[in-house]
């Protein structure tokens, strides 16, 4: 069971971002926050009450970047993965909430399926970034769209399609591995292959493409 602590200054957002992920069988909201002075106290008091963390860039007082140095530094005990939340988005919020020491960051227009996979890849040591966060990071080159895509999905193999599927879901190697029933090394071997035949560098810009399979 992943713990999460949701840290947000709305009301209205924690009790939906609770709702949502509060319906997944393997995610347990422990505590609902409403800035960053809570959050601090709440881990001073026990370093060990979350997996992971959500917590909003803008908060009163602090924004999450600061609170999350506040809590690198100042409270060495804790864990816990943290996910930085934002309604709106830019490239240079998202580098710097990243080079901040964050583990993913989600733009709250993801989905339900998105924010979960996000939530489970960060517990699960992968950088998580939602499909709009990762689109800021990395915008499609200029006159590619479905076409493009589709074209690069055509060159993969039935199972680097299998793999592709589960990379867009955030699951790691491992969990790929067990799943399609695979050496851990195998799964390591399609993924290199399919991100060389997509031409693309990380495992966040494959899973963006992985979205034309659905």
């Amino acid at each position: 069971m992943i713990r999460l602590v949701i840290v947000d200054d709305q009301a209205l957002v924690r009790e939906g971002l609770s709702l949502i992920l509060g319906t997944q069988p393997d995610l347990r909201v422990v505590a609902e926050l409403p800035d960053g002075a809570a959050l601090l106290d709440l881990l001073a008091a026990d370093p060990a009450v979350a997996d992971v963390i959500l917590l909003d860039l803008y908060l009163p007082g602090a924004d999450g970047v600061r609170i999350l140095g506040q809590v690198r530094s100042r409270l060495p005990g804790v864990s816990a993965k943290v996910l930085m939340l934002t309604t709106v988005g830019r490239a240079a919020d998202v580098q710097r909430a990243l080079a901040a020491g964050a583990d993913g960051f989600v733009l709250k227009d993801a989905s339900g399926a998105e924010l979960a996979a996000a939530v489970r890849g960060a517990h699960a040591g992968v950088t998580a970034l939602s499909a709009s966060a990762a689109e800021l990071l990395w915008p499609a080159p200029a006159g590619t769209g479905a076409a493009d895509s589709g074209a690069r999905l055509r060159l993969l193999t039935g199972r680097e399609r299998e793999v592709l599927a589960r990379l867009g879901r955030g699951m790691t190697n491992h969990d790929i591995a067990r799943d399609l029933a695979l050496a851990e090394r195998t799964v390591k071997a399609h993924v290199s292959n399919l991100l060389a035949k997509l031409a693309v560098s990380s495992r966040t810009q494959a899973a963006l493409i992985a979205r034309d399979l659905s």
